[in-house]
């Protein structure tokens, strides 16, 4: 049976994690994958090119030899084994798994809040106070999305739930009470 990316990621990245955590070097490896993924997003297709049956071995190993000198540790070994199964391509969904783990372990939930204007500092800590409180976690990181027509309020998003208090779903609420 041939597994998808995204359950590549997922299992690659939480075996990390858990060895991680047994390590007890889940910050250090945490900071470490913030700094890969902001490699991959220097340089696009990189994951591609590591993965590519195309290239000669030598190619891809003076690539990796580059990449791993940013690297220690857990991480370095972690990178030569993924490298090992040219899955260089799936390491984003990976890093992703991590940080959701990584996240959930530290009480953390990650999510949007859907407003029509920017929010400014106060109200973004005040509605992140709210959804740590109303999802059940010590603290909530939400990044702000403007979408004008909500005409106002704001719309929560975080762990595959949507609280929408959006002043247009409350007028749609209003409509279809008048409707019945």
């Amino acid at each position: 049976m041939k597994l998808d990316k995204y359950m590549v990621g997922k299992r690659y990245g939480k075996a990390l994690f858990e060895l991680a955590l047994e390590k007890q070097e889940a910050d250090d490896i945490y900071q470490q994958l913030l700094k890969l993924r902001e490699v991959y997003h220097l340089v696009p297709g990189i994951g591609d090119i590591l993965s590519d049956a195309r290239l000669e071995p030598n190619e891809k190993d003076e690539i990796m030899e580059q990449l791993l000198k940013g690297f220690t540790g857990t991480v370095e070994n972690f990178l030569q084994v993924v490298h090992s199964y040219s899955r260089m391509n799936d390491m984003l969904l990976m890093i992703d798994e991590y940080e959701r783990r990584y996240d959930d372990h530290k009480g953390i939930i990650l999510g949007t809040v859907v407003t029509a204007v920017p929010l400014n500092k106060d109200q973004h800590q005040q509605i992140e106070a709210k959804a740590a409180k109303l999802f059940g976690y010590e603290e909530a990181s939400l990044i702000n999305l403007i979408e004008p027509k909500i005409l106002g309020g704001a719309i929560i998003g975080a762990n595959y739930k949507v609280v929408d208090g959006s002043i247009r779903k409350q007028l749609k609420n209003i409509e279809e009470d008048l409707l019945r």
